[in-house]
């Protein structure tokens, strides 16, 4: 991966990562100085899009992290599942936090009950990209593997020469 790349992937995700905190922020200032009239200080969809939000943080860390072990060439390591791990699951999260909105927004899609069903064909949707990274953490440890059996077998011809 080039450092252009490298830092143009950096640049996203840290602008990425200011939103979601500036939003949440946002969130707890409407909540502190003007709640609802006749609600609950955190309304149902409040609380499912904080939750919402810090997937997204988590995942854009882990995938800093992952970056990090790229531009440093120790991405093919044992470490690197941790992370990927951590990804598969704060997506798993988003898709649940999906069904919850989808869950509150029902009663109120009564007369076009089509709406829940495309919102609950979007959480699989959601759960179907984290199949997709699940996929890719079964490659990275092939990789791993391939790369382990490679060091093994250099350091045997180097025994042999």
């Amino acid at each position: 991966m080039g450092k252009l790349t490298v830092l143009a992937l950096r640049v996203v995700l840290a602008a990425l990562l200011a939103g979601t905190v500036l939003v949440q922020a946002g969130m707890v200032w409407a909540l502190a100085t003007d709640p609802e009239d006749g609600s609950l200080p955190l309304t149902p969809m409040r609380v499912i899009t904080i939750l919402g939000l810090v997937t997204v943080q988590v995942t854009l860390v882990c995938v800093w992290r992952l970056v990090t072990m790229v531009r440093r060439g120790t991405v093919f390591s044992h470490a690197a599942f941790r992370y990927v791990d951590i990804v598969i699951g704060a997506i798993v999260a988003a898709a649940l936090v999906w069904f919850a909105v989808t869950a509150v927004n029902a009663p109120g899609q009564r007369d076009d009950p089509g709406v829940t069903v495309i919102m609950g064909g979007i959480g699989v949707a959601i759960l179907g990209v984290a199949l997709i990274v699940l996929v890719l953490r079964m490659l990275l440890a092939q990789a791993v593997a391939r790369d382990i059996e490679a060091a093994r077998m250099r350091a045997e011809l180097e025994e042999v020469i």
